[in-house]
């Protein structure tokens, strides 16, 4: 097989507005990746009903993994600072074919959760809307299906807008949408200490250190639902490695931003499930924690309580958590298709970069429009199979980052044993990492076989399991189908992508046209 790498003409890069970012909006942007404040609320509740008070052991625990994957992303990203992460990374330790997966699995898991995160911010805004004009309850327009679906449709041409506009702008948006989500959590942590010691939350439960010892938790199959659960709240974090050709220090501040982010995040989660529990307690009636009637968000359950007439502060949170997390999710894929045809693994178009705003202007596009047409059709079809769609996300979500650590254990392979630093953050971290989400992913699956999990069956089996299972080999049909065009040879045969590879690949000469000022 022929492995020669190809020339640098033009070490530029790929076109991308190079110097953009700092440590701080590489962080931001990878925060609002996550929708804290939606992914708390609609997680924390189901937590609890599957392990009780041991909560907040469960997000460190689920913490663990995550750290690991971070380091690495930020190895890998040291030696290979380049936009298509997963992919550039697999393709580089394992081959084209384990590259090309890895880089599917990145853009299945963007379009999926752009679809929840549209419905979610629609059926959002709606109830604000509702609560405003006191809406009778018979005739919510939260309810509207139609309504809600045009509203999700309208948010993701609005985020996309913004991400084809520039990096810059989104980071801008950025700051101020995950400065509202940190406030509405400051003011729920506040507010709930604050009933807890005046005695007038509606269930007043005393902090405990027990509730940090993971010794203390009940069955292995609650256990690993909940560490499943809070596994995956933590996903997201990665946009900013997708990035790095666009920070100030491609090596470095990216690693950076996604220790730093995943820390601010078990934080965060931590922080707010303890306030939680001292406010509202455990119990399976009322307010409580525990009630199943609250797992979806609990929020909504308590926030005239905590509240009182300012309780639609924490509705807009989520709101513009699932808002914000729209615009940063189309990031990732939308570059991560860039690099995949700047190396011929997609076709060139999808490489094309606006000559003015330097954004990935046809895959940004795209990444909108699939979003919208997914979540429209999954609509029409069938509520129960696009919420089943949403549950199978933690299938290509573990994948991939399971792809990556891999990756960095066998990149480095030959340099493991170098140094401490090299075994531990290189090799042992990573593989550590790697295996907990591949038992993840294999426990996740054999869960969704079972017809009772989820909202639908499909051919006799989970329909989770089956849009879990099936969109990513639905990846591998693509794959085939690219692999049949001529101009896929080079990326498959390892002409254009391979270890030797330098990391900036250049555009094809002439590609794009720029004037002095940068327009066309």
């Amino acid at each position: 097989m022929t492995t020669t790498p190809i020339s640098l003409d033009r070490p530029e890069g790929k076109g991308l507005a190079a110097g953009t970012l700092g440590l701080w909006g590489s962080t931001v942007i990878g925060l609002a990746s996550t929708a804290p404040v939606y992914s708390l609320v609609a997680t924390l509740g189901f937590v609890v009903l599957a392990v009780g008070a041991q909560a907040p052991v469960i997000f460190i625990l689920a913490f663990v993994p995550m750290l690991f994957i971070a380091f690495a992303y930020r190895e890998l990203n040291n030696e290979i600072p380049d936009c298509g992460t997963t992919f550039t990374w697999g393709t580089k330790a394992f081959g084209p074919w384990v590259g090309w997966l890895g880089g599917w699995g990145v853009a299945v898991a963007g379009m999926v959760v752009l679809a929840n995160l549209a419905q979610i911010a629609g059926i959002y805004f709606w109830a604000l809307v509702d609560g405003i004009i006191q809406n009778p309850s018979d005739a919510l327009l939260a309810d509207n299906v139609p309504l809600v679906t045009v509203t999700g449709v309208v948010f993701i041409a609005a985020m996309t807008w913004i991400s084809w506009r520039g990096v810059e702008i989104g980071e801008r948006v950025q700051n101020i949408l995950l400065g509202i989500q940190y406030l509405a959590l400051a003011i729920f942590v506040v507010a709930a200490l604050w009933h807890f010691f005046a005695g007038t939350a509606p269930d007043p439960t005393p902090f405990d250190w027990a509730w940090f010892n993971p010794f203390a938790l009940g069955d292995w199959s609650s256990f690993i639902e909940a560490i499943l659960l809070a596994l995956f709240i933590y996903w997201g974090w990665d946009t900013c490695l997708a990035l790095n050709e666009e920070t100030k220090d491609p090596k470095r501040i990216p690693g950076r931003a996604a220790l730093l982010t995943t820390v601010f995040l078990l934080i965060t989660y931590v922080g707010v499930t303890v306030a939680a529990m001292m406010y509202a307690g455990l119990g399976d009636t009322g307010t409580g924690l525990g009630n199943e009637a609250n797992a979806d968000d609990f929020f909504l359950a308590i926030k005239d309580g905590l509240l009182g007439p300012v309780g639609w502060i924490l509705v807009v949170a989520v709101m513009i958590s699932a808002i914000s997390s729209t615009q940063t999710t189309i990031l990732p894929t939308a570059r991560g298709t860039l690099a995949m045809a700047a190396y011929k693994a997609l076709p060139k178009r999808f490489a094309t970069v606006h000559p003015r705003y330097k954004t990935p202007s046809f895959s940004t596009l795209v990444m909108g429009v699939v979003a919208s047409v997914y979540y429209i059709g999954m609509t029409l079809i069938s509520d129960n199979i696009l919420q089943d769609s949403i549950l199978s996300l933690g299938l290509a979500i573990a994948f991939y980052y399971a792809v990556t650590g891999y990756a960095c254990v066998w990149y480095f392979r030959r340099d493991l044993f170098s140094s401490a630093r090299d075994f531990f953050y290189k090799g042992l971290f990573p593989l550590l990492g790697a295996l907990m989400l591949t038992y993840a992913f294999v426990q996740s699956a054999i869960d969704m076989y079972d017809v009772d999990y989820g909202y639908s069956v499909l051919f006799g089996i989970g329909g989770t399991f089956v849009l879990g299972i099936g969109s990513l080999a639905f990846g591998v049909v693509l794959m085939l189908i690219w692999f049949a065009f001529p101009r896929s040879k080079a990326f498959f045969r390892g002409q254009s992508l391979n270890r030797e590879t330098p990391v900036l690949v250049p555009d094809d000469p002439a590609a794009y046209i720029r004037s002095v000022d940068g327009g066309v």
